[in-house]
């Protein structure tokens, strides 16, 4: 072959390649972004398939933004993408009979992907043969021995040669030279071959030619052609007048994919009309592929046919083989075995992880791709066609985004404080019977938002200080949680601006940013204040952050830090304040009352009050609770006419603290008897030298007002002359008084209340024109150490009535009497 031939062919293919690669441009589909390209095998590393971003549409910054990358699965990668031109580049040189065999059309199927968004373009890459395969015979020699009493028209069955090309590069005829003999006779096949058949056309003659060479030439199609042969050598046999004849020139067998080896599949029967050595048959298989060598064979003596080898559905779904039947005499005939394998669900789905996401963020919107896989079945009909779930209660969804390509998404809200962590289980199946399945796992992080605000762990808080702290004493603790993660969780307490009685809240309290412990900035006192209200607010460190607020009650708790005090009898140096009982009171006749109270709350200010000293211990007692100061017997004229008595009044706690009261008591029922008996009283301190002096002076007032107004009470009608008498030997209880808003509350004695006398007196019961509403204390006196004697007479008011003739009217107070 010349070198123009040479360069017309190559040019020829050129051409070719350059319009086929063009219909295949213009034939992309719009539908999954598919695009489809033809080349010739065998081309160099780094040759041109196809402008790749021109034919999808493809900007190449897209290529590169998108990290654009070949998917082939677990295929070897021939083709390869230059993301800089955006073109696809022969990365391998591509066989085509060690890549499809005898399949056509050979493609080869990748995809690209993209990310940012994730997109995949399917590609198909058309393996057009070259006719690069020569014609090869198996054997470059063959023998047969032939009768010379072969009928005319004899067949024998010749080795086909092996052509890997395909289409018109393939096998397409033989030549046999010479052809005195014997001519060439081709069948084609089912599978596309051509079974090749030497006929007898002129009668052998042994004496003449014993032996007869023959070549065998087999042609392809290919431009240029090739071309292989085989020699042929014939031994002619003497004279055997019948050949074996087959029963069927075809049979049909049928096994399953996986069958165990030694299964019988079929038997070959042939029958021979001699006897004896001639008429002995014996079986061979021929003229077979080389695929189904290894795989079947057949009793040389029986004709049985068996399974000794592996057959895969997958690989090759027919044989073909030739039985050819011998006899003695070297006559032969050939019948056709086809056997057709039934495919089985042997394989599992394969799950190919295309692209996946290790981390989403919870605030990730619905329909984000976290997956792309490609399941890949190889077995036919319902064994491969395959389904992929998940499993169900999980915010992700699988859909098919075509034959073969799943996509995982999310189908909802997620939420990382509720699940931070997903392992989501895929499983594919097929539709065998029985179904086989695979699955895989995909871990899936929630990245975190802060979408959560700090929580405290209650609505409010209520806490408790005793009165007199320390200032920094920690008083409790707030406590916020984030559901949050880490910086987001991270959580600071906020003393909230306010203020307490008009101060700011800072002065009284503080919060620790980090722990949220509350320290008080200030020594407290019940007395001053007793509760103040606060708000703390909690705040993560998000960005940006939230927060949250508490209310937060500080209740300050007493302490018995102060005595009681004593508010009656009033305790003087300057005066003397004495309770007078007539010597008629009866047992339980009311003396005073000791009135106190305590500062202090609760327990701290339960009063409870004690005689501790008494002139007579046997005519007084004191009520624990109210302090009434009551006599427990009749008092006798033995009785002295003064009495001093010590009451202790004691809080209730712990320790207690206490106060002391002395109250004098005259037992009398006249004034001068009292003031003759209390020349002497004293309050525990000394007296001047001039106290006799001041008594007698006070003594001599005294009765001269006592006599003055007994001559003006004679002078009144008799029956208001008894009622004046009573001012002076009146048999009435003392009533004490009491400083005002406190009174007796049958435990501490520090209730309000008020008390209020009046006491009138006229002449005529007839007239009231005359009033005295003077309050004042009554039969109560007063004394003053330092006094001189004399006696001052209080003033009394009284109003004559206009008539000139109307009985005088005289009201006239008995009290404040003030010893100088």
């Amino acid at each position: 072959m010349d070198s123009g031939f040479l360069i017309k062919a190559t040019c020829k293919q050129t051409m070719t390649r350059q319009v086929l690669l063009f219909i295949s441009v213009l034939s992309l589909s719009s539908v999954h972004g598919q695009v489809s390209y033809s080349i010739p095998e065998e081309m160099g590393k780094g040759s041109l398939v196809g402008n790749i971003a021109q034919d999808l549409g493809l900007d190449i910054k897209r290529l590169k933004s998108g990290k654009a990358r070949i998917y082939t699965g677990d295929s070897a990668e021939y083709i390869e993408l230059n993301k800089e031109r955006g073109v696809l580049l022969i990365k391998e040189k591509i066989d085509r009979e060690a890549l499809c065999g005898q399949t056509t059309p050979c493609t080869l199927h990748f995809q690209i992907i993209l990310e940012n968004p994730m997109e995949f373009y399917t590609v198909t890459v058309e393996i057009r043969d070259v006719n690069d395969n020569i014609p090869i015979f198996k054997n470059n020699e063959v023998k047969f021995e032939i009768s010379e009493s072969a009928l005319t028209g004899a067949r024998v069955v010749l080795e086909r040669a092996v052509d890997h090309d395909v289409g018109h590069n393939a096998l397409q005829s033989y030549f046999l030279k010479p052809t005195e003999n014997f001519i060439l006779e081709m069948q084609s096949l089912p599978d596309g071959g051509k079974n090749v058949e030497m006929v007898l056309q002129k009668p052998l003659d042994r004496e003449k030619q014993e032996q007869i060479s023959l070549l065998l030439t087999a042609v392809d199609g290919g431009e240029p052609q090739l071309s292989g042969t085989m020699q042929i050598l014939i031994t002619v046999l003497d004279a055997n007048d019948n050949a074996p004849v087959c029963s069927e020139a075809v049979y049909k067998a049928s096994v399953t994919e996986n069958a165990h080896k030694g299964i019988v599949l079929t038997t070959v029967s042939a029958s021979d009309a001699d006897q004896g050595p001639n008429g002995r048959v014996t079986y061979s298989i021929s003229n077979t592929a080389e695929a189904s060598n290894d795989i079947f064979e057949i009793g040389r003596d029986d004709g049985v046919v068996k399974l000794v080898g592996d057959i895969d559905y997958e690989i090759l779904k027919h044989y073909q083989i030739n039985v050819q039947a011998r006899d003695q005499g070297g006559h032969t005939d050939s019948c056709k075995v086809i056997i057709d394998v039934i495919d089985m669900n042997d394989n599992k789905p394969a799950i190919n992880i295309m692209s996946k996401t290790s981390a989403i963020s919870e605030d990730a919107k619905h329909g984000t791709v976290v997956t792309m896989m490609n399941i890949q079945d190889p077995d036919s009909g319902e064994n491969g066609k395959v389904q992929c779930y998940i499993e169900e209660n999980i915010p992700f969804v699988m859909t098919s985004a075509s034959n073969n390509f799943y996509s995982l998404l999310t189908d909802s809200d997620l939420d990382r404080e509720r699940a931070p962590e997903y392992n989501i289980s895929v499983t594919c199946s097929d539709e065998g019977v029985p179904s086989l399945s695979s699955s895989v796992t995909l871990t899936l992080q929630i990245s975190d938002v802060n979408d959560n605000a700090p929580v405290f762990d209650r609505s409010s808080y209520e806490a408790y200080i005793i009165e007199n702290n320390t200032p920094g004493l920690s008083i409790f603790t707030v406590k916020a949680r984030d559901a949050d993660w880490n910086q987001n969780a991270r959580v600071s307490y906020i003393l909230e601006d306010s203020s307490v009685n008009g101060v700011p809240v800072s002065s009284y309290v503080s919060v620790s940013a980090d722990s949220g412990v509350i320290h008080s900035v200030r020594s407290f006192d019940y007395e001053q204040i007793k509760d103040f209200h606060f708000r703390v607010k909690a705040q993560d460190g998000g960005s940006p952050p939230l927060s949250s607020n508490v209310t937060v009650k500080i209740i300050i708790k007493d302490q018995n830090d102060n005595a009681p005090q004593v508010l009656y009898p009033v305790q003087t140096s300057s005066s003397l304040v004495a309770e007078m009982v007539p010597r008629s009171a009866d047992v339980g006749y009311l003396v005073t009352k000791v009135v106190a109270v305590d500062v202090d709350s609760g327990q701290n200010a339960w009063l409870s009050y004690k005689l501790q000293k008494a002139t007579d211990r046997a005519l007084f007692e004191v009520g624990l609770q109210n302090g009434e100061i009551r006599t427990i017997r009749q008092v006798t004229d033995k009785d002295a006419v003064k009495q001093r008595l010590t009451v202790v009044v004691e809080d209730n706690g712990q320790p207690s603290r206490s106060a002391t009261v002395n109250v004098n008591v005259a037992v009398a029922d006249s004034f001068p008897e009292v003031l003759s008996e209390f020349t002497d009283f004293t309050h525990d301190k000394d007296y001047n030298d001039n106290l006799t002096f001041y008594l007698v002076l006070a003594l001599a007032v005294v009765s001269f007002l006592f006599i003055t107004c007994l001559v003006v009470i004679i002078s009144v009608k008799i029956y208001r002359w008894r009622q004046s008498r009573v001012l002076y030997h009146s048999n009435l209880p003392v009533i004490p008084y009491y400083p005002p808003r406190y009174a007796d509350t049958l435990g501490t004695g520090t209730l309000q209340h008020v008390y209020n006398y009046e006491v009138c007196r006229t002449t005529d019961s007839r007239k009231s024109d005359c009033k005295f509403t003077r309050p004042c204390s009554q039969n109560v006196l007063i004394m003053d150490p330092s006094s001189t004697g004399t006696m001052q007479r209080m003033q009394s008011e009284k109003n004559i009535l206009d008539e000139p003739d109307s009985p005088l009217e005289v009201c006239l107070y008995l009290s404040n009497l003030s010893f100088p």
